[in-house]
């Protein structure tokens, strides 16, 4: 018996992108449930018009699918649905899309790139927890054990989540949370606050210029969920000697694009960038 047999994802031979081996059928169903995912009850024959497919062939995929619930039928309307199978399929990737797991492709990538110490956050209880980071190999650096808190007002990632605070949210916060000051650059104020969080949503990141501590740095960007929401925040922070002011922008196009390339993985809309 063969006891070193290699554990593959696909046969060899088929190359990532080989289109050779896809199963028609199968490729024709997934149509189908992309078609009724982004619909709200579509008829056989909205089905046939926008897949351009035979109504016998596509009933015959409908009725697979249905014998194991994946989608369903309203027998009022004849529309057809995605089925609660499909959504049990769904809940397996939403189980598996932990937003520290899938960040630490992209925070490696930034601290490859940038050469400062690559940081993931979330908020709880209005501050800001670190949960996640991949050092520099630099000396002098930036270190936010697991667990660390910081306020938000005052951090790159928590001004990051505010942005993307509504409005009521926003209300609560200010009012329950007074603003600290820990430097001369710490904002204090409501009104420059609400300016801050303007800017960064016109431009996708945010800056925290020495706010919390004298000589650091921080560049960060949002990372969004399925629902288009803020679940946690991916930075890049450094020493001011390495983090000069004219790197800042091209720092923020990148910690950008890489919160972007997190929250498509996890189902994001769909955004620019």
């Amino acid at each position: 018996m063969e006891t070193n047999q290699r554990r593959l994802g696909r046969p060899k031979g088929t190359g990532k992108n080989a289109t050779s081996a896809t199963i028609q059928s199968l490729d024709r169903a997934l149509d189908v449930l992309d078609a009724l995912a982004r619909g709200n009850g579509l008829t056989l024959t909205d089905l046939g018009s926008e897949l351009g497919q035979s109504l016998a062939t596509l009933h015959r995929v409908l009725a697979t699918l249905e014998a194991r619930q994946i989608v369903e039928v309203n027998p009022h309307t004849q529309t057809w649905h995605v089925g609660a199978m499909a959504f049990r399929l769904g809940s397996a990737f939403l189980r598996r899309s932990s937003v520290a797991e899938r960040s630490r492709p992209a925070m490696h990538d930034l601290m490859q790139a940038t050469g400062e110490t690559s940081n993931l956050g979330i908020e709880r209880n209005g501050e800001v927890m670190f949960v996640s980071q991949i050092e520099t190999h630099e000396t002098i650096r930036a270190f936010f054990p697991p667990g660390t808190m910081s306020p938000m007002h005052a951090s790159g990632i928590g001004k990051a989540l505010l942005s993307r605070f509504s409005e009521p949210q926003l209300d609560r916060f200010l009012r329950d949370r007074p603003l600290e000051q820990f430097t001369s650059n710490t904002i204090m104020s409501h009104t420059a606050l609400l300016e801050s969080l303007r800017q960064i949503r016109a431009r996708g990141w945010a800056f925290d210029d020495e706010e919390k501590t004298y000589g650091m740095r921080c560049v960060a960007a949002p990372i969004l969920d399925i629902y288009g929401e803020a679940i946690a925040g991916i930075s890049v922070s450094g020493p001011t000697h390495r983090m000069h002011e004219s790197q800042i922008g091209h720092i923020g196009q990148l910690v950008r694009k890489a919160a972007l390339t997190v929250s498509r993985g996890l189902g994001a809309p769909q955004t620019g960038g």
